[in-house]
């Protein structure tokens, strides 16, 4: 059956699944924590579900209300341009592939931004006193995609350059 369906179907599918599978991690934390509530995993893994009304890492997230806006906007036209690319470019696996995943994980986090005002973050891991911000799987999936157009890029100019 895949194999009949066009591959930007499937990097669409790919970027829902990623939204769905984000929106109810979301929703079971939300539905068993309170706000700030750890749940202490492994001496480096804890779950607790803190609100981020910022970008990455807080950025701007004393911006007084406008960031909502502002990122929310960048989202959608950033998914815009990505569900663009993923049409011309489907057949280019790696980059297709870095693309859904990024896709799905800025759709994910746009959800929580219209709905909250914020995005749900539980995941945290922590050494000793230091900690890594928490994030969510929408933000893995980010990072993921991110990492992969960056190897993406590199296995491309290495082509060009092996290709002279």
């Amino acid at each position: 059956m895949l194999d009949r369906c066009p591959a930007f179907a499937r990097w669409l599918a790919l970027a829902t699944l990623i939204i769905v599978l984000d929106q109810i991690s979301k929703l079971l934390i939300i539905g068993h924590f309170n706000y700030g509530e750890d749940y202490v995993i492994a001496s480096v893994f804890s779950l607790t579900l803190v609100h981020n009304p910022g970008a990455a890492f807080s950025f701007l997230s004393d911006a007084g209300g406008v960031q909502r806006w502002l990122f929310s906007g960048l989202a959608v036209v950033a998914s815009v341009w990505m569900t663009v690319l993923l049409k011309r470019h489907g057949d280019k696996l790696l980059f297709a592939l870095a693309l859904s995943l990024i896709l799905g994980g800025a759709l994910g986090n746009l959800i929580d931004r219209i709905a909250y005002g914020y995005v749900v973050d539980f995941l945290l891991f922590h050494w000793d006193t230091h900690y890594f911000p928490a994030f969510n799987l929408a933000d893995s999936a980010i990072t993921g995609g991110a990492i992969l157009l960056i190897l993406e890029s590199l296995l491309e100019k290495k082509h060009e350059h092996t290709a002279r």
